[in-house]
């Protein structure tokens, strides 16, 4: 199996590393300062005990790629960037190579499915930043993460299995889940509270907005009858597999990927996917979602105008959902 790692990141840029130093044929597909950075001097991971820079072999698109029937495609770009890269994947010429959705939320699957036959869902659980190009660095021990895997819509199959083992040879433990959208949905429920940590900064107290948050998805997930993992729920085996450390000599612990996405710049951050799709999933079903339909145009907001994480209060927060953000 080759691993062509979309979108050259945090979580991406982490799992191509890792899969290079254990010998696994891995290409990565990046853009902007983290292509050239990688084009001139390599991938930097660093990780408790690690430090090292690898030759990830990288291209800036799909088309540059000469592709092969034992190709697995690992996306790992945000979901709002998700729909580009499926288009650009089918010009270049890939077909029923399996596709795994290593992105939060639970739409990217779908997207997929609707261009390509063999697609298959990953929760990712890695700590990981990426702040500067050509360097990323994750916060956990002795594993670099874990990734619940399964296919789309439901089931293990062999794809399923090789990933799995060319991500445990790469320091990430795999563990193989007939219903991987569980495990997502699960996932989804943490993730809500991203753009109130983009808001108000990655350590502060997100008060009654992140429990409201949270209840109106569970509401929606009662409604639309749809499982989920209890993501609080504790698993001595999971917690000694990635053990999180408090600090990396050099690395600053920047937040979750939408506080990482504002101190970068970006213009889009993925809330839409997050927050958004528990509205979505609210109109569908027929289930008031006040707080996470005001959540997913702030974080559109703050992404627009440029903000930094920590502009604002938790009063005026509060404020502006209960006003509809």
């Amino acid at each position: 199996m080759r691993v062509i790692v979309h979108g050259v990141g945090a979580i991406g840029g982490t799992v191509a590393a890792g899969l290079h130093r254990a010998g696994v044929e891995v290409v990565g597909i990046a853009r902007g300062g983290m292509l050239a950075a990688m084009r001139e001097r390599g991938l930097r991971l660093r990780a408790p005990g690690l430090d090292v820079t690898v030759p990830v072999p990288v291209v800036a698109h799909p088309s540059e790629i000469a592709w092969r029937a034992d190709d697995a495609v690992l996306l790992c770009m945000k979901g709002q960037d998700t729909a580009a890269a499926l288009e650009d994947l089918r010009a270049a010429g890939l077909a029923d190579q399996p596709i795994f959705c290593a992105q939060n939320g639970v739409a990217n699957e779908r997207a997929a499915l609707r261009i390509f036959p063999n697609v298959h869902g990953v929760t990712v659980m890695m700590p990981a930043v990426y702040l500067v190009p050509g360097e990323v660095a994750v916060f956990t021990e002795p594993k670099l993460g874990i990734f619940d895997i399964g296919r789309f819509p439901g089931g293990v199959d062999d794809d399923d299995r090789r990933m799995a083992a060319a991500l445990e040879a790469g320091g990430v433990a795999a563990v193989l889940r007939e219903d991987v959208m569980a495990s997502k949905r699960g996932k989804l429920l943490l993730n809500l509270n991203n753009v109130l940590k983009a808001a108000l900064g990655p350590d502060a107290d997100t008060g009654d907005l992140g429990r409201a948050a949270r209840a109106e998805a569970e509401a929606v997930y009662r409604a639309a009858g749809l499982s989920w993992d209890d993501p609080n729920r504790r698993d001595p085996a999971r917690d000694a597999l990635i053990r999180p450390v408090d600090d990396l000599p050099g690395v600053p612990r920047a937040g979750g990927s939408t506080v990482q996405s504002l101190l970068r710049g970006a213009d889009r951050v993925e809330t839409d996917y997050l927050n958004g799709e528990i509205a979505l999933l609210g109109r569908l079903h027929g289930v008031p979602v006040p707080v996470n339909a005001a959540l997913a145009r702030i974080g559109a907001r703050l992404a627009r105008e440029g903000r930094k994480p920590g502009s604002t209060t938790l009063a005026a927060l509060t404020e502006a959902v209960a006003a509809g953000g």
